[in-house]
């Protein structure tokens, strides 16, 4: 075989294996949103049940699925449950549909109609809240009405099956305001896990000498942002309730794990940079300048893998916080390497050891502190 057909094999099997991992990063990834979404999807769906049953009941409907549709769109897939939002989707659910009914009764159904229904929804929407989620949730059952006009309710009848599909939405976010904590650390623990994977694989990169290996790393870098992100927001978000809800008796451990959202991003960053410079550290340095950089990549990517243990379970980061310190202390690029380029990569390791050590409960000056002194 001529060299470039083996140099074109060789990019196809890259190519291939760059896709199986980002395949494998969004498997992962996709797996923690369902395994934090289960048992909030099965509320909602038994509550929509609930609805659908009640309002068969009490008003005598024969189709109330407006109820279950209310019930549904008011409680979502997350236990981290804002009654606020909660109290907007059914009271938008309850206004697009009677507004529609209105109209289909007033004027029939038909293009021009769905046009003026979405516009009367939406102002009142608009006029009874300053929610946008209000307003959206108005005009879109109010299409779905002015769209299915055939069914029956009777005058206003579908507004009655909405407002009780709200109703049994609130009141099971009453009962069962759930513990955010839990999403939360499983989101942590893949985002953390995900960083200490991308250092693994730039540690054996480094020690190999593979440059389309530390490439790899990269795009796996990035296959890794949408569950930092994820993290990040979500636990934003909880933070921002707890500060006004029930659960404000979390909010100590849910303003730490922000913190550490926050810092395990900013490790991430960190890494990618090395990673990016990594090809060129390399490029002179002897075998056992290479072995020591990924000795210490290695050592830095277990401190990770505790910390999201540690993570998960909502324990002390103990473990984590003695291995990332003994990694500070040997991270000192005088006495690692001998070539130049290894001893920048060892420099460029420092600024993420200190992002994880703040992670794990120390301040940033103690952190700083426990850098070999250059």
């Amino acid at each position: 075989m001529s060299t470039e057909g083996l140099s074109g094999a060789g990019t196809r099997l890259a190519h291939r294996f760059v896709r199986r991992l980002v395949l494998r990063a969004r498997a992962r990834q996709g797996y923690s949103r369902v395994r934090a979404s289960f048992w909030p999807l099965v509320q909602a769906a038994a509550a929509a049940s609930i609805s659908y049953l009640l309002a068969g009941w009490l008003l005598g409907h024969a189709q109330p699925f407006f109820a279950a549709i209310a019930a549904w769109a008011c409680l979502g897939f997350s236990f981290e449950r804002d009654l606020r939002k909660i109290a907007e989707v059914a009271l938008g659910v309850t206004v697009g549909v009677g507004v529609g009914d209105l109209v289909v009764r007033a004027i029939g159904s038909g293009w021009w109609q769905l046009s003026t229904v979405l516009v009367v929804a939406a102002i009142l929407a608009r006029f009874i809240d300053r929610g946008a989620v209000l307003a959206a949730q108005a005009g879109t059952q109010a299409i779905v009405v002015v769209g299915l006009p055939s069914l029956t309710g009777g005058p206003l009848g579908r507004a009655g099956d909405a407002l009780i599909g709200g109703a049994v939405a609130l009141a099971l976010a009453l009962l069962t305001p759930g513990d955010p904590r839990r999403g939360l650390r499983t989101l942590g623990n893949v985002a953390t896990s995900a960083l200490a994977a991308v250092v693994e694989m730039a540690a054996a990169g480094v020690r190999a000498g593979d440059v389309e290996r530390l490439e790899a790393t990269l795009v796996r870098a990035r296959a890794a942002d949408p569950a930092l992100l994820e993290w990040l927001d979500r636990v934003h978000s909880a933070t921002d309730r707890a500060r006004v809800s029930v659960n404000r008796v979390h909010r100590a451990e849910l303003e730490r794990l922000e913190s550490q959202a926050v810092l395990v991003e900013r490790a991430m960053r960190s890494v990618r940079v090395l990673a990016r410079r990594a090809p060129i550290g390399i490029a002179h340095a002897t075998a056992s300048d290479r072995a020591a950089v990924a000795d210490l990549l290695d050592r830095y990517a277990a401190g990770a893998r505790q910390l999201a243990s540690a993570v998960e379970t909502g324990h002390d980061a103990t473990a984590a916080r003695g291995t990332l310190a003994e990694v500070a202390h040997d991270a000192d690029p005088r006495t690692a390497a001998d070539d130049w380029g290894a001893q920048s990569l060892v420099l460029l390791l420092r600024s993420p050891i200190v992002d994880l050590l703040e992670a794990t409960g120390v301040t940033p000056a103690a952190a700083r502190a426990l850098l070999t002194e250059l």
